[in-house]
């Protein structure tokens, strides 16, 4: 049976179902009327959060995965502690892992001195087995509910660099934010406030209530863990993208649904470009990223590495319309075990100054491509970097998770390629046997360890919950 086509489109009727089909995945509702300005590095997020601090007359809230305890880090603190006795309400909500050791060594105390509130989120206890290992990822600050800003950057001294020990500033991307959706980020940080143990404070004004500062239309979305709002928005943007994706990220290591996304939508002739750090804080994670840049390159994905300090970046562009920036790496450890907090923007003109940036960013940058494929062009004056399959295996493989997925489930024959890593990975399985024989002891006290903190984990758990069956 032929079948029928129907000559008039309903544009309204297909605007509102992309609008739906966006809102469900993200789980957060599009948002108008706001005015967006992007910000590059420390030397334009650092000073604009400042101003923004300083002319604070009511509220700071601040959520930062990161402050160090550094000259940076001591110099935001003590603008916050400035405001604090000047009757502004700072609030502070700090990562307990991210932070480290700085709040033992007094990095709060002036703030907590001169009256700001400090919460410590998600930090180890006995009433949780391993949930305080989820991380709050989260970047935000926001002042007098008037003004946001939602980033990739952390509070310290890498963000600036050190020019006098030869040390560049990080490369790094924020979003501030003015208008109505002030609102959902106010509502994003009393959340974790809750979440934190902080004290209930009065409610944010209604999206409703807050005066449109612009025309942009953006989601703020954030991210709890287990809940997966921007893996599944990443995999329906890389579904729906036409001509373009570019993508800059700091720990990349793609899922397989992910990476699939991504070489299907390059062999479809979308042009998706991935810029990546060529030298990492994390140094396993660059070796890593470069495992899965085999499949990628094959597919037609263009891949690009940093040549600077650290490019710390976490943003996407597709089709110079849609841009997202925020915390989230495009790893599983963001989508699925962090709470993160990201901008997805709808607007053609902050799009296209990301596309601009995005561009400048490769000038900067050098193409890695396989040997094996036609020659492509590199930006002027950068090297070309080669990935031989036979010598730099774990940077031109599949992965060593695939690797160690084929060994173990067979679902495929392994390749030449992938005899290192499955060597690696057995050589050190044989080393912990050989220790499991010479001497157990080794093996069994972190064992014992292990289990003697479950155990008092659960008995905690079970002790909290017949207090409240009692009340």
């Amino acid at each position: 049976m032929p079948v029928r086509r129907t000559t008039s489109i309903d544009l309204g009727s297909i605007r509102s179902a992309a609008d739906q089909a966006f809102s469900r995945t993200a789980g957060a509702p599009l948002v108008g009327g706001n005015a967006v300005r992007i910000l590059r590095d420390a030397t334009e997020n650092y000073p604009v959060w400042e101003a923004a601090i300083d002319a604070a007359t009511a509220t700071i809230h601040m959520e930062m995965y990161i402050i160090h305890r550094d000259s940076v880090g001591r110099r935001f603190i003590e603008r916050l502690a400035r405001k604090a006795r000047e009757g502004v309400a700072v609030r502070v909500i700090y990562d307990w892992f991210g932070c480290g050791l700085g709040p033992l060594r007094g990095l709060f105390t002036p703030l907590l001195a001169a009256g700001g509130e400090v919460r410590t989120f998600n930090p180890p206890s006995l009433s949780s087995t391993l949930g305080w290992l989820r991380r709050n990822h989260r970047k935000l600050l926001t002042v007098d509910g008037r003004v946001a800003f939602v980033s990739g950057l952390c509070i310290g001294q890498a963000w600036e660099g050190e020019p006098a020990r030869g040390r560049q500033p990080w490369r790094d991307t924020g979003v501030e934010i003015i208008g109505p959706a002030v609102s959902h980020a106010e509502a994003s940080f009393a959340e974790s406030w809750y979440l934190a143990g902080g004290a209930p404070f009065p409610d944010p004004p209604h999206a409703s209530e807050i005066p449109a500062a612009g025309s942009v239309n953006l989601r703020l979305i954030p991210t709890e863990p287990f809940t997966a709002n921007m893996l599944r928005m990443d995999l329906l943007v890389g579904t729906i993208a036409r001509r373009s994706l570019w993508l800059t990220d700091a720990y990349f290591i793609g899922t397989g649904p992910y990476l699939e996304a991504l070489t299907r939508a390059a062999r479809d002739g979308v042009d998706v470009r991935l810029l990546l750090p060529r030298d990492s804080d994390v140094g396993w994670i660059v070796p890593v990223s470069r495992a899965l840049y085999r499949p990628l390159l094959e597919a037609g994905v263009r891949i690009f590495e940093w040549n600077g300090t650290m490019i710390h970046a976490k943003t996407a562009v597709a089709d110079a319309r849609w841009a997202r920036i925020g915390s989230t790496n495009l790893n599983l450890n963001s989508w699925i075990g962090n709470w993160e907090l990201d901008v997805a923007i709808e607007d053609p003109g902050v799009a296209q100054t990301l596309a601009a940036h995005f561009e400048e960013d490769l000038a900067r940058a050098t193409e890695v491509v396989l040997e094996s494929r036609r020659r492509r062009p590199v930006a002027a004056g950068r090297p070309r970097r080669r990935y031989r399959s036979s010598r730099r295996v774990v940077r031109t493989v599949a992965g060593v998770g695939r690797s160690l997925g084929a060994a173990v489930s067979g679902n495929r024959e392994l390749e030449n390629e992938e005899i290192k890593p499955i060597t690696i990975v057995a050589l050190l399985l044989a080393a912990l046997a050989v220790v499991g024989f010479v001497a157990p002891w080794l093996l069994a006290w972190p064992a014992a360890l292990i289990a003697a903190w479950i155990a008092l984990t659960f008995l905690a758990e079970a002790w909290q919950v017949w207090r409240r069956s009692r009340r």
